[in-house]
C-alpha cells in the first residue's frame, strides 16, 4: 500500500455517517417551517387570550359595582349597631351615607344609559358579587363571636372601599360620560376620606 492509498483509506475512515431519517427530517426546512408556523401560531391565541381578557366591560363593571355596593350597605346595617367604637360607627354612618347616594347617583345613570333592571344582570356577576357578601357576612359573625368585631370591621371596610374605589377607576376609563365622571370623582373622594379613618382605626384610641 503506498502512501497515497493509505490516505485515501484513513480520509474514508473519518467521513461521517449518513444521516437517520428522523434526524434529516428535523433538519429539514419544511419541518422547521412548520415549527415556526406552530409557535407563532399559540403565540398569537396567548396574546389574544390576554388582551380580551383584560378588555373591560364598562356596563358589566357597572352593574357589578351596583350590587357590590347594595350587598356592602346591608351588610353595614346588619352590624353597625353592634361596635363598640363611638368613633367606628360615626365613620360607618357617614360610609353608609356616601354608599346610599352613590348607589343612587351609579342606579339612575344605568336605568338611563342601559335600561338596568337587577333581574337583568348576568348570572355570573350576580353570583360573584353573593359570594363575597356572604364571606364578608361570615368574616364578620365570626369576629363578632369572638369579641373582635371592631378590628376586623374597620379592616374589612377599608377593603371594601378600595374595592369600590378601583371599580370606580374602572368605569371612568371605559365609559366616557361627563355626568358619569362628575358621579365617580364625588364618591371616589368621599370614600377616600373614609378609607383612612378606617384603615388606621386603633381600639387603643
Amino acid at each position: 500500500m503506498d502512501k497515497q492509498e493509505y490516505l485515501n483509506q484513513i480520509s474514508a475512515s473519518n467521513r461521517p455517517e449518513k444521516k437517520s431519517k428522523f434526524a434529516s427530517l428535523l433538519s429539514s426546512k419544511i419541518f422547521l417551517v412548520g415549527v415556526i408556523g406552530v409557535v407563532a401560531l399559540i403565540l398569537v391565541i396567548v396574546i389574544g387570550s390576554a388582551l380580551s381578557s383584560g378588555k373591560t366591560n364598562g356596563k358589566d363593571t357597572l352593574y357589578s359595582l351596583i350590587l357590590h355596593i347594595n350587598n356592602t350597605s346591608g351588610v353595614i346595617k346588619e352590624y353597625q349597631s353592634n361596635l363598640k367604637s363611638s368613633d367606628l360607627r360615626s365613620y360607618s354612618a357617614s360610609l353608609q351615607s356616601v354608599l346610599s347616594n352613590t348607589n343612587n347617583d351609579f342606579t339612575a345613570f344605568a336605568t338611563e344609559k342601559y335600561k338596568y333592571k337587577e333581574k337583568d344582570v348576568k348570572k355570573n356577576i350576580v353570583e360573584e358579587a353573593t359570594t363575597a357578601r356572604d364571606k364578608l357576612k361570615a368574616d364578620l359573625f365570626n369576629a363578632k363571636i369572638n369579641g373582635i368585631l371592631d378590628r376586623v370591621y374597620a379592616h374589612k371596610m377599608a377593603y371594601e372601599i378600595s374595592l369600590i374605589m378601583s371599580d370606580e377607576s374602572q368605569i371612568l376609563k371605559s365609559i366616557k360620560n361627563d355626568k358619569l365622571s362628575e358621579m365617580v370623582s364625588r364618591s371616589y373622594n368621599s370614600l377616600n376620606n373614609l378609607y383612612n379613618n378606617f384603615n388606621n382605626f386603633s381600639e387603643t384610641k
